[in-house]
């Protein structure tokens, strides 16, 4: 059965692939998997771009687990020499936009789903939700699911891990920041110019360190990633715009970080653009990892954002591929990563839910 689910998997990413699927734009994508659970009998619901379903004997009561991973891709970049949209096969390795990301999780998490669909008597209920809008982290993706799907008490998020334990991930604080001074002539004297005034903020920001580390995520990352100032040649603007990046561990909420950054920056207004994507974890005793880890598979703190910020339960990110091809040009996945990595998720969950 496994054999015949890889194939058919990985038959369902090239088709994945072939059919655009950028973020908010995923309703082709969401009816190919439609597809797949209706030629396999498995009742299933969809909600927008978002398709999913629960386990044939779901029983309330039970503890349930998430099995998550997106099909919207970004928009390829201009460095492609490869149609992007064209899925081929060529040292094994599988070429196409989504590919890596995460299209080789996705169809993996549903074949791994729809081998169990039909067990009895499971320690878990399971739902499956393929989801959309988590490049963009829109308004539609996951976290418009959670109060429709059952209440969710662990996920496996797939991403690109190498099929290792990701058990912790940052979350992100993007703040857009003012510095201020006073308009002027460039011919006349100014002390109080503001692009010159942002060499002391920009300064701040780059030696600026949070107290305190963790141990799976290491320190708080904080980037200064934009920077936009003036009109014209011969005048002094009043303000200089940035935009800063942070990436939170697990030792600060994002409301902490937004607070010692309003309280310290130098800087005359800064403001979180959004608060939500906080960083999540799973427990090191969590059966999920204990069992990963029996398996020879190892754990790691990923610095990368996925669906795991909008989740309040414990949250594993584990998947096939490799985290470093995500966006880049030409990408890809191998088959044998696929074929490993279903297999890897059936004996898991074997070892955790029969």
């Amino acid at each position: 059965m496994i054999e015949q689910l890889t194939k058919d998997a990985i038959t369902l990413l090239k088709t994945l692939i072939e059919t655009q699927s950028f973020s908010s734009e995923e309703d082709n994508t969401a009816t190919h998997i439609e597809t797949w659970f209706r030629r396999c009998d498995i009742d299933f619901k969809r909600t927008k771009n978002n398709v999913w379903a629960v386990n044939k004997h779901f029983e309330a009561g039970k503890p349930t687990l998430l099995l998550n991973s997106h099909h919207d891709t970004v928009k390829p970049n201009s460095a492609y020499t490869n149609d992007p949209f064209k899925a081929f096969v060529e040292d094994g390795k599988l070429y196409g936009l989504g590919s890596n990301d995460a299209g080789g999780c996705l169809v993996s998490l549903i074949a791994t789903f729809t081998y169990f669909y039909n067990h009895e008597n499971l320690k878990y209920n399971l739902v499956v939700v393929a989801s959309a809008e988590e490049e963009s982290s829109g308004p539609n993706g996951l976290n418009s699911m959670l109060p429709i799907i059952p209440k969710i008490d662990v996920a496996i998020v797939g991403e690109p891990t190498l099929m290792d334990l990701a058990v912790a991930e940052k979350g992100l604080v993007v703040f857009d920041a003012v510095i201020e001074g006073t308009p002027s002539h460039a011919a006349h004297p100014n002390n109080n110019n503001a692009i010159y005034n942002s060499i002391e903020a920009l300064q701040w920001f780059k030696d600026f360190k949070f107290e305190k580390g963790s141990e799976a995520l290491g320190d708080v990352k904080l980037t200064v990633t934009q920077i936009n100032a003036g009109s014209q040649h011969n005048v002094v603007p009043g303000h200089v715009d940035l935009v800063i990046d942070v990436r939170v561990n697990d030792a600060y909420s994002n409301a902490e970080i937004a607070k010692i950054l309003e309280e310290k920056a130098p800087v005359t207004k800064i403001t979180p653009r959004s608060l939500r994507l906080n960083s999540s974890s799973i427990p090191v005793n969590h059966d999920l990892v204990k069992a990963g880890l029996s398996m020879g598979r190892t754990s790691y703190g990923s610095p990368t954002l996925s669906d795991q910020a909008v989740l309040s339960c414990p949250s594993l990110k584990l998947g096939p591929g490799d985290s470093t091809r995500s966006h880049s040009a030409n990408e890809f996945i191998y088959v044998n990563e696929i074929e490993e990595g279903i297999k890897i998720y059936v004996e898991l969950l074997n070892r955790v839910i029969v």
